[in-house]
């Protein structure tokens, strides 16, 4: 069994707002829907690679459960989780448990879209947020990921190259990524960056199949551990972080096909947070697109 990337989540304060700034940014953002059940509504902005970024809002209170909503509370806007799409969420539930990860029963989800399609999925979650969260679909897939015009971008962007995450322990987070994946999945064993107090690991998700029956473009997960003694500043920077909103996802980068001179914010190679909403978005011109 395959999992490739599904959606990146970003935890909004105003959605209207938030579509006006991706939408300057050069992506085509779409509207999502509502949420039956849940006070949270949300846009789209969907990649060639069949990947996507929820935009997501509330309109109303925050539940208790929802751990996105305490997150807000708590740290403001910004990127907060993402998801990998099995075939079958009760066999990659299985699976993960047959390679010693215990994952939380299915439990059903949907969505109101704007024209009334109603969609339907069901999800399952790990304990701890250094890992993601499975999202496999009830109805077809292509409802809730549209395809064609949409996943046009102005600025280029084709896909999500790579997924980074700040983690406590990084030996017990590759353990738990390689019972979802796979130990094939395995790209780059753990090795320490010399001169930033940081160690690594990486794994690679397989693209999602096109309406051609051919793969596009790999996403890259990197796992970064501080050592909590060393001085450099990027271990300093990223054991800060840990302290104050605990292990998870910290950023990710799009593949696109503009050059610098060319992109809707400037040449900077990172999107300005303004507009991203908090968001670490790094954009990454790759040859031949």
């Amino acid at each position: 069994m395959t999992l490739s990337l599904d959606h990146l989540v970003i935890a909004v304060s105003d959605l209207p707002r938030t579509i006006a700034d991706y939408g300057a940014l050069g992506f085509h953002v779409i509207e999502g829907g509502r949420h039956p059940g849940r006070p949270t509504h949300n846009a789209l902005v969907v990649f060639e690679d069949g990947s996507y970024l929820e935009l997501i809002a509330w309109h109303g209170q925050g539940l208790a459960e929802d751990r996105w909503w305490q997150w807000l509370q708590a740290h403001g806007e910004g990127l907060v989780d993402f998801a990998l799409h099995p075939g079958d969420v009760r066999a990659a539930v299985e699976r993960a448990g047959a390679g010693g990860l215990v994952l939380e029963e299915p439990l059903a989800g949907g969505r109101a879209r704007p024209d009334g399609e109603l969609l339907k999925w069901q999800t399952a979650r790990a304990a701890t947020p250094d890992l993601p969260f499975l999202c496999g679909d009830i109805t077809p897939r292509q409802l809730r990921v549209p395809q064609g015009a949409v996943r046009r971008h102005a600025n280029g962007a084709s896909g999500v190259a790579s997924v980074s995450l700040v983690v406590d322990h990084l030996e017990t987070s590759l353990a738990g990524y390689q019972a979802l994946l796979g130990r094939e999945a395995l790209q780059t064993a753990p090795l320490r960056l010399a001169g930033t107090g940081l160690r690594l690991a990486s794994l690679r998700l397989p693209a999602h199949a096109s309406a051609h029956g051919l793969a596009q473009g790999s996403t890259s997960l990197v796992l970064l551990e501080p050592d909590r003694d060393s001085r450099a500043a990027p271990a300093q920077d990223l054991s800060a972080l840990l302290r104050q909103r605990g292990q998870g996802v910290l950023g990710f980068a799009l593949r696109g096909s503009l050059a610098a001179e060319e992109l809707p914010w400037g040449g900077a190679t990172e999107l300005p947070r303004a507009l991203t909403h908090g968001a670490l978005i790094e954009y990454q011109r790759q040859a031949g697109l």
